[in-house]
């Protein structure tokens, strides 16, 4: 409904214009957002595996420190982006994975603290079943993450890890 169709916008205006095409008339309001803020522990370079199992993330701000991106990629080029944004009105964390395998998935319900991030959104299966994703993203002090996707195929009951990946800061 709503909630999609305003997050589908956000997407559009994010993938179109750059951050300082729509000059906010508020001054950041969004980087004065403690929900925003709490996600604050996933900025910057990050590094997982080691070898042929190596990747990178770059996560940042964009749009006035409104949406979250992750720009991940590994070394057989494999590359995804995700981005989260909160949206005040409706109290609730939205978010979309793409990747250059044709993959997209949208995150309809979110929430997140300064511990961690948990986001839902459904998607299909190969059959075309219904099927759950769980995406956290958990802060591990002093300064590493732990990102996990979940897919349940019985509407949450149970759920099976998709992948769990440790990240690590890299050096800048």
């Amino acid at each position: 409904g709503r909630a999609l169709q305003t997050f589908g916008a956000l997407l559009l205006v994010a993938g179109l214009c750059s951050s300082n095409a729509f000059a906010a008339t508020d001054a950041q309001p969004c980087a004065a957002s403690l929900e925003t803020r709490q996600l604050g522990y996933w900025l910057g370079n990050w590094a997982t595996g080691s070898g042929a199992d190596r990747a990178t993330s770059k996560v940042f701000f964009s749009l006035d420190k409104c949406v979250f991106v992750e720009h991940w990629e590994n070394a057989r080029g494999h590359v995804t982006e995700k981005t989260f944004a909160y949206s005040p009105e409706e109290n609730n964390w939205y978010g979309m994975f793409v990747d250059n395998e044709g993959r997209a998935h949208v995150f309809l319900d979110g929430k997140v603290s300064s511990e961690k991030a948990e986001f839902h959104g459904p998607s299909r299966g190969p059959k075309g079943e219904t099927v759950l994703n769980r995406l956290q993203v958990i802060h591990v002090p002093p300064d590493g993450m732990q990102e996990v996707w979940e897919k349940s195929t019985d509407n949450g009951i149970t759920w099976t890890t998709a992948y769990r990946v440790q990240y690590s800061r890299a050096n800048q």
